[in-house]
């Protein structure tokens, strides 16, 4: 009893005398918090350290504000460090008064969640938000997840994914931020910015978690969990780039990955985990494996029991458990048996202690438990404004024949088709988490918003994924009564995220026959888009004049959709990503390398198919306007230039139709020749410009000879000396082109 104690009394010495210090020092504010985290490490037993260690779950999701059986008592004696899937600011504050009031050193936990695309105000999925290419209005999506989530008690979410993925057969695309380096680690930033801000130590920050470490997105056959095999030079060149930027950002937690790489699972690999995370990237946060990664090493069967597993997750740089429990019940006997040593739990121990200091829950370990502050930001106006115009941005104009969009608000009859049109779950998309999807606004809602005064016909038509073709006859009647038909159709909100890999890309169910038999009437027809990866939709852009693709767009999704339909927005929105014609094109993406014998249709002995086009259906960076853009001819400032040398390139961009209109112009650069067979286009910036009717402006853009460096033949990254090809466009097949030379 004298030694508890003696320890309670000289943790709060340590921690009055360095909070105090702080103001007074002039060392760097890490420096001081190291002192802190130090000084208590010093007084924790092993089984104190190895709690630390430990991330459970609670039942939020599935039956409310419950823990499970037996993990009160484990955060009552110190056998827990964080807590995920708890959140609200009464429930936490109880899960957190477990901890404080009961343990001998009172260490509080850490609140962590799936804060992905909002938290109560539900915006785009992802790679909606990914198709805006508006790294702005991304980073405030990102505030105001933080925002929410932190005034509901938590400090920690998992994300930013900054999984580059090339194949939408893997249903974590949706996640993302689609099939480009450059793109996906701007957007990894902007999203980390959003979440930490400038100080993690404001209760309306949270602490951002780069997933998943590294290369799941290229899980074979799009299989999710799947193996990964691929070059170092692969790996360099298109997978680490987002991650490597996000922490670079200052995103301090990491999460492992499910898959192996090249035969070594993510979780035991000491090349992803300190070769290159710490040594190589100077990485200062802790890492997290995902979901019972530890366990699922003896499935990879690369260890023979949980002793092994443990071993070989905390040798690899593996600083927290999450779920499996197995550096709870291993990490003690490893030490004993002498196969780790104490230094490493000191380790892993020390980078987590660290973010609980930066979030000051030393200081107040329930600064984030505000019932008040709760009720004042959960769902507030101001959120579903920028929910709102999230969505509007993140929508993609695919098709627009005959300009049938904008619709005219006066139109006299409108029939709203389709399983998607009224489903107001869907609207949230996958990994929409704390969103009450009963907040949603759906399609045939927000229609009914934005034209009170016109005739709306509603039907379902199908359901989304089933047979029953018994509900089309009825839409068909409602279709031949309407002047125009917006139809709705695409995948459930289930179908896209973790453990939702398609083998077909082709909408589900009897959406097609839907889809064939409201064409059969004659009316016009807007088709709507939701869905979480690009679909295989060949037969609606050949006969269906006009094409939105929408996502998933979250709470506000019906009214951006209808401010879009209703051209009260233009569309801007471009794919991140491409569509291809068929799931046997996959994988199909820009950048991809000419090969020794490139397309020629007269030459059957050429790099193609036989039953297919090369060409994707829709490219990347693809996305109409209501109004139309021109592009003048590219100007260069220099034919040639040096290491030294910006080379300004220019080109006057002209708006030649009859609305207002925001175009994103996009620079890609061609190696001609190199000591490594170079991509035909990669990006390399882009730039937003917004037109009147009849406007023109001049865009330049400035290039280094850092943009155009590369992993070298040797893996030396730099540049080399020669001719390049400018590509300047709206998207990446319909470009102009230049020509400059390094010397």
């Amino acid at each position: 009893m004298r030694i508890r104690k003696l320890s309670e009394i000289t943790l709060a010495a340590i921690m009055s005398l360095t909070i105090l210090s702080c103001s007074k020092t002039t060392m760097p504010y890490s420096d001081v918090v190291d002192q802190k985290v130090d000084s208590i490490l010093m007084l924790m037993t092993l089984e104190e350290k190895i709690g630390q260690l430990n991330l459970v779950t609670s039942d939020m999701d599935v039956t409310g504000p419950f823990i499970r059986k037996g993990y009160e008592e484990d955060i009552a004696k110190g056998r827990v460090g964080a807590i995920f899937n708890a959140y609200g600011a009464g429930y936490t504050r109880k899960l957190q008064e477990l901890a404080v009031n009961n343990t001998r050193l009172r260490i509080p936990l850490l609140f962590g969640y799936d804060v992905i695309h909002g938290h109560k105000t539900i915006f785009p999925v992802p790679i909606g938000e990914a198709s805006s290419w508006d790294l702005e209005a991304i980073e405030r999506s990102a505030r105001v997840a933080a925002e929410e989530a932190s005034a509901q008690g938590l400090h920690w979410t998992f994300a930013p994914m900054c999984d580059i993925a090339r194949d939408p057969r893997w249903g974590r695309v949706v996640e993302g931020s689609g099939e480009d380096p450059l793109l996906g680690s701007l957007i990894a930033q902007a999203r980390v910015r959003g979440f930490q801000g400038t100080d993690l130590s404001q209760t309306n920050t949270i602490l951002a978690c780069v997933k998943h470490f590294a290369a799941y997105g290229a899980a074979q056959a799009g299989r999710d969990y799947h193996s990964v095999d691929m070059s170092e030079r692969q790996l360099r060149e298109v997978y680490l780039p987002p991650y490597k930027a996000a922490i670079d950002a200052g995103a301090l937690s990491v999460m492992s990955s499910f898959n192996d790489l090249n035969g070594i699972p993510a979780t035991a690999s000491k090349y992803l985990m300190t070769d290159i995370l710490r040594n190589e990237w100077g990485f200062q946060g802790f890492v997290v494996t995902d979901y019972t990664s530890i366990m699922e090493l003896l499935h990879h069967g690369v260890a023979a029991d949980t002793l092994d597993a443990a071993r070989l997750a905390l040798n690899a740089g593996i600083d927290m458990d999450m779920q499996s429990g197995f550096y709870n019940s291993a990490l003690l006997k490893l030490l004993n048996e002498k196969k780790i040593n104490e230094e490493q739990i000191n380790q892993a121990v020390r980078r987590i202690l660290r973010i609980k200091f930066l979030l000051g829950l030393f200081d107040d370990p329930y600064r984030y438990c505000s019932i008040s502050r709760e009720k004042e930001t959960l769902l507030s106006n101001d959120n579903l404004l920028a929910a709102r115009d999230m969505a509007k941005k993140s929508i993609v104009l695919l098709k627009n024949q005959n300009n049938l969009l904008p619709l005219d608000k006066n139109i006299k009859t409108i029939a709203v088709v389709g399983p998607l049109a009224n489903s107001q779950r869907d609207m949230m998309g996958s990994w929409s988490a704390a969103g009450d999807w009963p907040n949603s606004v759906t399609l045939l809602e927000g229609i009914k918003n934005k034209i009170p005064g016109s005739q709306i016909l509603y039907a379902q038509g199908c359901a989304i994924d089933d047979s029953n073709t018994g509900m089309i006859d009825e839409a068909v009647k409602i279709a031949k009564r309407a002047d125009v038909v917006i139809l709705a159709v695409g995948e459930a909100a289930w179908m896209t995220g973790e453990a939702s890999s398609r083998a077909s890309l082709d909408l589900p169910g009897v959406q097609q026959e839907l889809v064939e038999r409201i064409y059969s009437t004659g009316k016009p027809i807007v088709a709507v888009l939701m869905n979480g990866r690009p679909l295989t939709i060949g037969w609606i852009d050949q006969h269906i004049p006009s094409i939105l693709e929408t996502w998933f767009l979250g709470t506000q999704a019906g009214n951006a959709i209808a401010d879009v339909i209703f051209g009260d927005y233009n569309p801007s929105g471009k794919l991140p990503i491409t569509f291809p014609r068929s799931v046997g094109q996959i994988p199909i993406y820009y950048s991809m390398r000419s090969t020794g014998r490139p397309f020629d249709a007269n030459n059957k002995y050429t790099s193609k198919y036989l039953d297919e086009s090369n060409d994707p259906l829709y490219p990347f960076g693809y996305g109409l306007s209501y109004t139309t853009f021109d592009y003048g001819e590219v100007e260069l400032s220099s034919s040639e230039i040096t290491e030294t040398d910006t080379l300004d390139i220019s080109v006057s961009v002209t708006n030649t139709g009859k609305y207002y209109g925001r175009e994103m112009v996009q620079l890609y650069i061609h190696d001609n020749v190199a000591s490594v067979a170079p991509p035909v286009k990669l990006l390399k910036q882009f730039q937003f410009v917004d037109l009147k009717p009849g406007e023109s402006k001049k865009m330049v853009f400035k290039l280094t000879v850092n943009d155009l460096m590369f992993y070298r033949d040797d893996m030396s990254y730099g540049f080399e000396k020669g001719q390049f090809t400018v590509y300047i466009g709206g998207n990446s097949r319909d470009v102009r082109t230049a020509f400059f030379s390094l010397n």
